[in-house]
């Protein structure tokens, strides 16, 4: 008899399917419309993102990185400034920093969450810090109020990296409504993804808007009339057609991310040895990842990759620990939290489509290796 189908970490294909005569109908949209550059697609989606996250303004670009980039350029942080980052992160958000100039410097996570602790955060400012970057890690947003009160004592700029959150909150407000300026990218992978590279900020702050809008165009507000050292970062036309397509679905798909977690919190409940997700009073959490935490990670993700059971590892080497960083001298042992969590974070399949049976797979699968007999 054959054996159980395999599950994959992650599958397209229940969210796109039912989609796919209105993808081909926006793409088709745009290549009639002979406009394939910062056209109506693109204006259409910023507006609509923008009241998806409540702000009065949303800039398209090309991707999460030079969302980010172009943040902290429009709020002139460069050379000599210091921007306070995770140290568990994905290094996108230390590569920002670095492409302005400045020095992403670590700040240590609560590590029951992962995301920023606010106390850290306050011990690590100095004379140089310009800016703060929080990242609403997996899914999960940050405590936006005790970061954006800490912020406004020291006269800080807030950039929230959102890239993982769309739809998440903290006590009621959304994430990417807190900060000056706000990143996100629309990755396929992401909760909202493009079919390729996207991404966009968001801001309720309009002259903040227009230097982006300026920035991301070659530094022109007029064509021909350069104004500023700018960038080629233009959110695609066909991407934002693709994603408007998507975006009214993305509260399903969230409330359908939600009860694949509830599941999982069922069936993984009372596994030696398995730490579950956990969730800060006030936060909301979207689950673009489910990520447990075992000190037998890397033997857990052979045994499951030998059942069908796909696994990923977000991420497995912190970014002071890359050699892009090896200028920062921070060795084995520097940021003890991160290197932790990275030595046994492994991410779970989470994706809409998923159902209550696969789950119960994947968690009798840990338990039988976790727990043997047990």
């Amino acid at each position: 008899m054959p054996g159980p189908l395999p599950i994959p970490f992650l599958s397209f294909a229940p969210q796109h399917d039912p989609l796919r005569s209105d993808v081909l109908a926006a793409l088709a949209r745009v290549y009639d419309s002979h406009w394939y550059v910062l056209g109506e697609e693109v204006a259409a989606f910023e507006r609509e993102y923008a009241a998806f996250n409540q702000v009065p303004h949303a800039v398209g670009v090309a991707n999460g990185l030079d969302a980010l980039t172009l943040a902290l350029r429009a709020l002139g942080v460069g050379p000599g400034h210091e921007v306070l980052v995770p140290s568990n992160t994905y290094i996108a958000t230390w590569l920002a920093v670095t492409h302005v100039g400045a020095r992403p410097v670590p700040v240590e996570p609560d590590p029951a969450t992962g995301n920023l602790d606010p106390a850290r955060l306050a011990a690590a400012l100095t004379p140089r810090t310009r800016a703060l970057l929080p990242v609403h890690l997996y899914g999960q947003a940050c405590r936006m109020p005790e970061i954006m009160a800490l912020a406004r004592r020291h006269g800080l700029p807030v950039v929230e990296d959102n890239a993982q959150a769309q739809g998440a909150a903290f006590g009621g407000q959304l994430t990417g409504s807190f900060g000056a300026l706000n990143a996100t990218s629309f990755y396929p992978g992401k909760n909202l993804g493009a079919l390729g590279d996207a991404g966009a900020l968001t801001t309720a702050d309009a002259q903040l808007a227009e230097q982006v809008r300026v920035l991301r165009n070659y530094g022109a507000a007029q064509k021909y009339r350069n104004d500023v050292v700018g960038y080629n970062s233009r959110l695609d036309e066909l991407q934002a057609a693709v994603l408007r397509v998507k975006l009214g679905h993305l509260p399903a798909w969230t409330a359908q991310r939600q009860q694949i977690a509830a599941w999982y919190g069922r069936h993984l409940a009372g596994i030696d040895g398995l730490r579950l997700p956990a969730v800060a009073p006030g936060a909301t959490h979207v689950y673009h990842l489910y990520v447990v935490h075992t000190p037998h990670r890397d033997a857990l993700q052979r045994h499951l990759a030998a059942g069908g059971i796909g696994t990923l590892i977000h991420y497995p080497v912190p970014p002071h620990r890359q050699r892009a960083y090896a200028g920062l001298g921070l060795g084995p042992g520097a940021l003890p939290i991160a290197e932790a969590l990275a030595a046994t974070c492994l991410s779970l399949p989470l994706w809409p489509g998923l159902t209550e049976e696969q789950v119960a797979a994947v968690a009798a699968a840990i338990r039988g290796f976790l727990m043997p007999g047990g």
